[in-house]
């Protein structure tokens, strides 16, 4: 494995350490701690000393093992050994097994929302009817779920995938037209979003675009505020009967201790909320 240590001339604000295997570097008694990573130095910037005491503790043990050191260059690189530990799929000797194709589609395809997308409010459609500019038109699916097209009017639009509704489109048109080809693409996704609010940083809005968590949204909305009681999380959804669901979580008990089913995967519509300490204090 490769350590390369860069410093521009006359910089003052420390090194960039980028490293070619992200895996422990090394591990001495002065620095057993640190338990330096790729996730650590890749891209990090650490000060000089600190650079110096790492390649004062590590040059009698490269120099034992007949490692290149070098102190007058702009580039150091030490030559710490082949450890190949880097990818979460590994054989039984711990060498890297990449994932095959089809591991990998289904990787992806977890971190989908919906297997289907149901089209809903504030959504915004391209409807093209082959060889009818004029019946054509780009529309926003309304607060009732319905969208408005010339000849055949409204149409419900929402809890329905883009092949219903163009099927349903079709359906309507042939009054008027023979066998009419009916196309549409999502081009706007509004109607899947979570609501974020309370102690937090960043409030608001934030469309769903993949499977989130109830942590992942927390990030988004940029963790905490410093009064934040969040060990109080309250998460409201909606149910398929149109009632409301309220659902309770504790980040130390998703974080530290054996709370992992709180950390729920999040569906359109749910509002989370973080009250304030002075709130859940009040009587």
């Amino acid at each position: 494995m490769l350590l390369f240590v860069d410093q521009a001339p006359g910089a003052e604000q420390g090194l960039k350490v980028y490293v070619t295997t992200p895996i422990t570097l090394f591990e001495t008694p002065a620095l057993a701690e640190m338990r330096w990573t790729r996730k650590l130095l890749y891209g990090t910037s650490i000060g000089t000393g600190l650079l110096r005491r790492i390649l004062c503790i590590c040059r009698p043990q490269a120099m034992a093992h007949g490692l290149k050191y070098s102190m007058k260059t702009q580039v150091v690189i030490l030559l710490l050994g082949a450890l190949p530990l880097w990818h979460p799929v590994a054989n039984a000797e711990g060498t890297a097994q990449a994932l095959s194709p089809n591991e990998e589609a289904i990787e992806k395809l977890s971190l989908g929302v919906t297997p289907d997308y149901l089209l809903g409010p504030e959504d915004v459609l391209e409807i093209t009817v082959w060889r009818s500019a004029d019946l054509s038109r780009v529309v926003t699916v309304r607060p009732d779920g319905k969208v408005s097209l010339p000849l055949i009017g409204d149409v419900s639009a929402m809890g329905k995938t883009a092949t219903q509704l163009s099927g349903d489109i079709s359906a309507k048109l042939k009054e008027y037209k023979e066998n009419p080809q009916v196309s549409i693409v999502v081009k706007e996704v509004n109607s899947y979003a979570v609501y974020v609010l309370g102690e937090i940083m960043k409030p608001g809005k934030y469309p769903l675009r993949i499977k989130t968590t109830l942590l992942q949204a927390i990030t988004l909305a940029s963790g905490f505020t410093a009064t934040a009681a969040r060990n109080k999380i309250v998460v409201f959804r909606f149910g398929k009967d149109g009632h409301q669901t309220k659902i309770k979580a504790s980040y130390d008990d998703i974080v530290l201790r054996d709370g992992a089913s709180q950390n729920i995967e999040l569906k359109p519509g749910d509002q989370i909320v973080v009250p304030s300490e002075t709130m859940v204090l009040t009587p």
